[in-house]
C-alpha cells in the first residue's frame, strides 16, 4: 500500500516533490528577502516622494490661495482707501472752488461798485463841466440878447456874471421843485 501512496504521489500532480519543494521555499524566501531589502525601501521612498508631491503641491497650493486671498484683501483695502482719499480730495476741491467762487464774487462786486463809484464821479464831473460851459454860453446869449434889447453894451464882467449866476440858481431851484413835487 506504500508503494501504491509512493507511486500514487509520484504521478499526483498536485503533490510536490519534497526536494521541489524545499528548494522552491528558499528561492521563494531569498527572492522575497531581496525585494525586502532592496526593491520595498525604494518602492517605499517613491511612494513617499509621490505622497509628499501631491501632499506637498496641496499644501503650497493651500498657501499660495491663502497668500492670494491676503493679497486680494490688501488690495481691496487700498482700493478703498484710494476711494476714501479720492472722495475726500474732490470734496475739498468742491469747497476750494465754492471759497473761490465766492473770493471772485466779492472781488467782481468790489470791481463793479469801483466802476460805478468811478462812473458816477465821472458823470458828476462831466455834470459840472457842462454846467460851468452851459452857465458862461448861457451867459454871453443872455448878455447879448439884452445888449441888443437895450441896444447899448453890457460887458461888465461882474455883473454880468451876478445876473448869470443868480438867474440860473433861480432855475435851478424851479426844476428841483419841480422834481421833488413829481417824486
Amino acid at each position: 500500500m506504500l508503494t501504491f501512496l509512493a507511486s500514487e504521489t509520484a504521478q499526483n500532480p498536485l503533490v510536490p516533490d519534497t526536494t521541489e519543494l524545499v528548494v522552491g521555499l528558499l528561492c521563494f524566501f531569498i527572492v522575497f528577502g531581496v525585494l525586502g531589502k532592496k526593491l520595498l525601501p525604494n518602492i517605499q521612498k517613491t511612494l513617499e516622494e509621490r505622497r509628499d508631491a501631491i501632499e506637498g503641491g496641496l499644501e503650497r497650493a493651500e498657501k499660495a490661495q491663502a497668500e492670494a486671498t491676503r493679497t486680494l484683501e490688501e488690495y481691496k483695502a487700498q482700493l478703498a482707501e484710494a476711494r476714501h482719499e479720492a472722495a475726500r480730495i474732490t470734496e475739498q476741491a468742491r469747497e476750494q472752488g465754492a471759497v473761490i467762487i465766492a473770493e471772485m464774487r466779492e472781488e467782481g462786486q468790489r470791481q463793479r461798485d469801483a466802476i460805478i463809484a468811478a462812473g458816477h464821479a465821472q458823470i458828476e464831473a462831466d455834470r459840472r463841466q457842462v454846467t460851468v460851459t452851459l452857465r458862461q454860453e448861457v451867459g454871453r446869449i443872455a448878455t447879448d440878447l439884452a445888449g441888443r434889447v437895450v441896444g447899448e453894451s453890457l460887458e461888465d464882467a461882474a455883473r454880468q456874471s451876478r445876473v448869470i449866476d443868480r438867474f440860473l440858481d433861480d432855475l435851478e431851484a424851479k426844476a428841483d421843485e419841480t422834481q421833488g413835487a413829481a417824486t
